[in-house]
């Protein structure tokens, strides 16, 4: 490595980390290892070769289970977390998964790769790393650009993919030019061959790499993996559950997880951000008294819970809109429901709201205000609100301590209820709107693009629960 590290154009080597059908045990694979080869400014990349497609055409003897695909995925993916943390390799890092080219006539074989590979990936989110997907453009690949899109899959984060024509580059007919981009794509454009550099040969894959960190969520992410996720009160119950969210669906591997119980007495639940400033996501809940209670969260529950104010009763549409006036703590916005204006609560050390301020009047056709982040990219949080006057959607920039005007990014929304803003759900470096669907209580997925917002992905049913936050 020291040799090749000196006098060779390389600067990143694939290492195989795990896997039942890895081809050797790697004993020299270790974390001392790992950290020397780090330290000399190599980039590592982690590969694990897993089960493989029951169709494959490699004669690798440990096959997917076709009938548990998705629970076999999420297993593998456990493990290969467990190998990576055993090497020193980071959460945030990307794991490859091997999964070599497979015959593509059997369809019961392709739908287990794709079970199990939206299994890997969730898992993955689920435990703070990304997923890696390395195969052959005319099988895994093809099938992966497939159902890029397809509700309720969630996607690898990055592609590994694999036609050996030795042309060098990040393009191919396969995979559309937006997907897996920008740099999350790394192309194998040559097979095995023999190169020598300080005097040491070693058979050699040849791959160009362009992988980059993900844009972090920023916002609604409660648990702290990187990833947005959905709380949602059942009102059968009065219990408020978190929704898991993975890049492209909720709720699904791990399934939801409850908070806490006891919910019913709220009728407007807000994450507000890190109020605390203790590096995780709080909520404020207004009581039927008009009460406003503060909960600090703990990425898996709650904290104990204290009164922020009284006298909230006459105030509508509480949204968390960021940190609005610059202070370093996020703030509220609420509609006085007897003047229709709007005001600004800012948040202040000590977990406490300080003296409101009127941001601006006109706010009687208004509905489902949502801080949505810094949708514009401009450096400032922005909010989302309906018109009821004309079910437009807009999306208000943000200024300090108030608004700049608005923009129009969506018609037809009064049969959405619950908007929220949820982050950079799929990390692509736009924030996102979420919302219900009224007419079958589908859970809606709305992707910014920094002007406007993608047609609506259904994500999962809600039925039954309300508000969100």
């Amino acid at each position: 490595m020291a040799a090749w590290r000196a006098s060779s154009p390389y600067r990143g080597i694939g290492i195989y980390i795990g896997g039942n059908n890895r081809g050797c045990t790697q004993a020299n694979l270790t974390a001392e290892w790992v950290q020397e080869q780090v330290t000399a400014g190599w980039k590592l990349l982690p590969l694990y070769v897993g089960p493989q497609a029951t169709c494959t055409t490699t004669t690798k003897k440990n096959y997917i289970d076709n009938a548990n695909a998705t629970a076999h995925g999420r297993d593998t993916a456990t493990d290969a977390v467990a190998q990576a943390a055993a090497l020193g390799l980071a959460k945030q890092s990307v794991l490859i998964y091997d999964m070599e080219a497979y015959r593509t006539n059997d369809a019961a074989c392709r739908q287990g790769v794709l079970a199990f590979m939206n299994g890997w990936t969730s898992r993955l989110h689920d435990l703070g790393y990304f997923s890696g997907f390395y195969s052959s453009v005319s099988s895994g690949v093809a099938d992966q650009v497939a159902n890029y899109n397809a509700p309720g899959y969630a996607p690898p984060d990055y592609m590994d993919f694999a036609r050996w024509d030795n042309v060098v580059t990040l393009e191919d007919p396969v995979i559309p030019a937006g997907y897996w981009s920008p740099h999350r794509r790394m192309k194998q454009y040559r097979g095995p061959a023999k190169e020598t550099y300080g005097g040491v040969t070693i058979n050699i894959d040849l791959n160009y790499v362009d992988f980059a960190p993900l844009p972090a969520a920023k916002l609604a992410d409660f648990s702290g993996n990187g990833w947005s996720d959905v709380l949602a009160r059942y009102p059968g119950n009065g219990n408020l559950y978190l929704y898991p969210g993975n890049g492209s669906t909720v709720g699904t591997g791990s399934a939801r997880r409850t908070l806490s119980g006891g919910w019913n007495s709220m009728n407007a639940i807000v994450r507000i951000g890190d109020l605390n400033k203790d590096g995780k996501e709080d909520v404020v809940a207004r009581q039927t008294n008009g009460d406003l209670w503060f909960y600090p969260g703990t990425g898996t529950g709650f904290g104990t819970r204290k009164k922020l104010a009284t006298g909230w009763g006459g105030l509508r549409e509480i949204t968390a809109v960021g940190d609005l006036n610059g202070d370093g703590y996020p703030d509220l916005a609420a509609i006085e429901s007897s003047t229709n204006k709007l005001f600004l609560y800012p948040g202040r050390s000590g977990t406490k709201l300080g003296t409101r301020g009127p941001i601006s009047g006109g706010w009687r056709t208004y509905r489902e205000l949502a801080g949505v982040g810094d949708f514009n990219r401009d450096g400032l949080p922005d909010m989302a609100a309906r018109d009821n006057a004309d079910a437009g959607l807009y999306v208000y920039l943000g200024r300090k301590g108030g608004f700049q005007g608005r923009i129009k990014v969506g018609s037809g929304w009064n049969g959405m209820r619950d908007v929220l803003g949820v982050g950079d759900f799929n990390r692509d470096g736009f924030t996102d709107l979420a919302a219900i669907r009224g007419s079958d209580s589908s859970l809606m997925l709305y992707r910014g693009t920094g002007s406007s917002l993608k047609a609506g992905v259904r994500l999962t049913p809600l039925t039954g629960y309300a508000p969100l936050a």
